[in-house]
């Protein structure tokens, strides 16, 4: 099956066990993730040949991450080896109706102090099919938005087909920088992909209607937004997540899909949050593998949420769900009996 190349950061995640608060652990449970690299392993648990693009240090650490990657099928050949430092992420799961907290410590990360000499585009594209990247991965310094740019240009003149989760993190940087750098890489993208706050943010587009933090969202309002992106950039499709946040623990999640002048919405999955880290790269990698394999509009983002749905339940970023369980899901079988 093609390619799929995705570039980006991966961390190490910290997080106290199960609910407990930063000020109450004596121990944190250690994973790793990032946006990119969740998208990879999601597709790469569906069978599909994937590759990841990062930086790491040259120690334990980033070998760690890079086993990581390796024991779920991604591959991990075009990872430069270098740097001070891999990025850290604390995450705090929220429950009920405290919300989860993250703290970032990345600052001269590895892959913040890349260098467009660290890697060989040629190489890494060749029978590659399709490149997924975030808003995340420019944000993380001049030095990487010149990279996803020269990334993105060759990919885009080698035939590939080429995906954004604009993914807007106000950690990172502001929306004024966001909307320029971003609007900039836009005009590379076929598929984009955002939530309910990333257009308003970056673009300046937002949904009328909608009251994302009281769990009301108006689906007239994201079918404007759609069209704005696609009439702004001339996208071939615009996916939207739509969560509709009744707590911390209970979300309603669905999506729409924009694409020929046409939007189709999924069915509304009342869901409840084991874990959220991941829930929009597990979308990402279930819209990319449906794409690939000649889905219709309809059942595409029916996979998308379903797989999203399901990655709700699974602890830490990547979603390990095969395309067998989405399929159940997405079939009506929703119930979550024992399988035997």
């Amino acid at each position: 099956m093609c390619k799929i190349v995705c570039f980006g950061e991966i961390m190490l995640r910290l997080s106290p066990p199960g609910y407990l608060r930063f000020v109450q652990t004596n121990s944190f449970e250690a994973t790793y993730g990032g946006g990119e690299a969740n998208v990879c392993v999601s597709l790469a648990n569906y069978g599909v040949d994937t590759a990841f693009i990062t930086k790491v240090p040259d120690n334990f650490i980033g070998q760690a991450a890079i086993n990581q990657l390796r024991q779920y099928g991604v591959d991990t050949n075009f990872i430069e080896k270098g740097g001070e430092r891999l990025g850290i992420y604390y995450l705090e799961k929220g429950a009920s109706q405290r919300p989860s907290k993250v703290i970032y410590d990345r600052a001269n990360s590895s892959i913040s102090n890349a260098s467009c000499g660290d890697f060989d585009w040629d190489k890494i594209f060749n029978a590659a099919k399709w490149f997924h990247f975030t808003g995340i991965t420019p944000a993380l310094g001049e030095n990487v938005e010149k990279l996803t740019h020269e990334a993105c240009k060759r990919a885009k003149d080698k035939g590939i087909t080429v995906s954004c989760d604009l993914n807007y993190r106000k950690n990172l940087w502001s929306t004024d920088k966001a909307g320029n750098v971003m609007g900039e890489l836009m005009k590379y993208v076929d598929v984009c992909i955002a939530n309910e706050e990333d257009a308003e943010k970056v673009f300046g587009i937002k949904a009328q209607h909608t009251d994302i933090t009281g769990g009301d969202l108006n689906k007239e309002g994201y079918m404007s937004v759609a069209k704005e992106l696609k009439n702004m950039f001339d996208f071939k499709k615009v996916a939207i997540t739509l969560r509709e946040s009744i707590s911390a623990s209970i979300n309603n999640w669905s999506a729409m899909l924009y694409e020929s002048d046409k939007f189709y919405f999924s069915k509304k999955y009342p869901i409840h949050i084991i874990d959220r880290v991941g829930g929009g790269d597990s979308f990402a990698g279930g819209l990319i593998y449906s794409i690939i394999n000649g889905f219709d509009s309809q059942e595409t983002i029916e996979f998308a949420v379903g797989a999203s749905c399901l990655k709700h339940s699974i602890e830490g970023d990547f979603n390990h769900v095969t395309k067998e369980e989405v399929k159940t899901l997405i079939s009506g079988d929703a119930s979550g009996r024992v399988q035997r």
